[in-house]
């Protein structure tokens, strides 16, 4: 899979029922040596895409659910 077909999908936490943010709007962490994802950062962002804060969630990429044709679905959240 590639990030193009990441990018744009909604993440929701499955344990809260919160929306977390947009992929595309997120950092991600990849493993130098492997070149696989290892965390995504969400960030704390506005509705017109300004940082809100400091405070941000950290997706490990083990925690994804389900990638869906709209959204991700978070098992847990850090």
């Amino acid at each position: 899979m590639r990030y193009k077909d990441l990018s744009g999908k909604e993440l929701i936490d499955a344990d809260r029922g919160e929306r977390l943010g947009v992929l595309g709007q997120t950092d991600l962490q990849i493993n130098e040596t492997t070149g696989q994802i290892e965390q995504i950062v969400v960030q704390d962002y506005s509705m017109l895409g300004f940082k809100k804060g400091e405070s941000s969630a950290t997706i490990k990429w083990t925690d994804i659910e389900v990638i869906g044709d709209d959204m991700i679905v978070i098992k847990r959240v850090t």
